[in-house]
C-alpha cells in the first residue's frame, strides 16, 4: 500500500502518518516526493510517500473460515494469474491457499516454478505486484499474496539465519556489516530477529523502497 502525507517538516509528515495509520515508525518506509522551503511569503511544506508491506509472517497464513465455494473475486484473480502464466509460456495450476478478511493467498504449482519464482523471488514479487493492480480494480480492500513451492516461508527462514550469522560476525569483529538491499517486509524480519540480541543493534540505510540493513555492535557504529 502507498499513502501520501504532508507536514511543515519531514518529521511532522511522518508523525501525521503514524497517527493516522496507527503504526510504529519501523513499520513503514518514507520517500520524500516534494519539499518546499519556507520563504518570506509562504510556509514550508514536505510531502512524503509511505510504503507499506502488509504481508504477515507465513506462519500466520492459516486457512480462514471454512468456505467451499469460491467468490467471484477469487475466480477472476485466479483466472488472471493463470492467463499471465500461460502467456509467459510457463503454465501452472493456480489455487487458493488461504483466505482472511482482507487477504487472499494463492499458490502456483508448476514444473517451471523455479523460473516463476526467479532470482531471490523477484519474478514472484513482480507477478504479485501486477496481480494486486488488477485485483485492486475489483476490490481495493483486499491484497493478494502469491507463493510457489513454499518459497516465502523458506526465504523468511533464510533471512533469519542470515541475521543471526551476521550478528555473530559483528560480535566477533566489533565491525558493522551492511546487508544487501531488501524490501520493507524483509528488513523487518532482520530487525525483529536481532531485536533482543545482546550488544547488537540494527538500522536501515538508503533511500526509496529498497534499503539496506546495517548490523552493528552497540557503541561502535562503523
Amino acid at each position: 500500500m502507498i499513502r501520501e502525507f504532508e507536514g511543515k517538516t519531514e518529521q511532522e509528515a511522518i508523525d501525521n502518518a503514524i497517527k493516522e495509520l496507527n503504526l510504529d515508525r519501523e513499520d513503514f518506509d518514507v520517500e520524500i516526493i516534494e519539499s518546499e522551503k519556507k520563504g518570506l511569503f509562504r510556509k514550508g511544506s514536505v510531502t512524503i510517500r509511505i510504503h507499506l508491506d502488509e504481508d504477515d509472517p507465513p506462519q500466520e497464513d492459516v486457512q480462514g473460515e471454512a468456505r467451499e465455494d469460491s467468490t467471484d473475486f477469487e475466480d477472476k484473480v485466479v483466472t488472471y494469474v493463470t492467463n499471465i502464466l500461460d502467456k509467459m509460456g510457463f503454465p501452472g495450476e493456480v489455487s487458493v491457499a488461504f483466505r482472511r478478511d482482507y487477504k487472499l493467498g494463492l499458490n502456483i504449482d508448476s514444473p517451471d516454478s523455479g523460473i516463476i519464482i526467479g532470482k531471490k523471488g523477484k519474478n514472484l514479487d513482480a507477478l504479485q505486484l501486477i496481480t494486486n493492480v488488477f485485483s485492486g480494480q475489483l476490490d481495493n480492500s483486499k491484497k493478494v499474496i502469491i507463493d510457489s513451492e513454499n518459497y516465502r516461508l523458506r526465504h523468511e527462514e533464510y533471512l533469519v539465519k542470515l541475521a543471526y550469522k551476521t550478528a555473530e560476525h559483528v560480535k566477533d569483529s566489533k565491525r558493522s556489516r551492511l546487508l544487501e538491499p531488501m524490501n520493507p517486509f524483509e528488513r523487518r524480519l532482520i530487525h525483529t530477529a536481532l531485536n533482543d540480541i545482546l550488544d547488537i543493534d540494527t538500522r536501515s540505510e538508503g533511500d526509496g523502497l529498497y534499503k539496506q540493513v546495517r548490523v552493528f555492535y552497540k557503541g561502535i557504529q562503523i
